[in-house]
């Protein structure tokens, strides 16, 4: 199984989607583990929103709408709101 997800950095006002087949490990990694990358400079991140997929390609293709414009603005208008306001 996969699955997408959307962390948000409350202390920065950031998000950042994601792909994985293990979301707990790299969720640590974000937090925790990495040494290098986007989501160090922005930490603690909190993950607001995950959808599942039985395929990669299908959670592949999710993850590239979300990010993009018209993904952003999704996550912008449906799933930030709840945790911001």
């Amino acid at each position: 199984m996969f699955c997408i997800y959307v962390l948000y950095s409350f202390k920065y006002q950031k998000s950042y989607t994601g792909m994985t087949s293990d979301l707990i490990t790299r969720f640590q990694f974000h937090n925790h583990k990495s040494t290098k990358g986007f989501t160090i400079r922005y930490r603690p991140w909190y993950c607001i929103h995950v959808e599942f997929f039985d395929d990669k390609t299908s959670a592949l293709k999710r993850e590239k709408m979300l990010k993009s414009g018209k993904g952003r603005e999704w996550i912008n208008k449906h799933i930030l709101p709840v945790y911001t306001t």
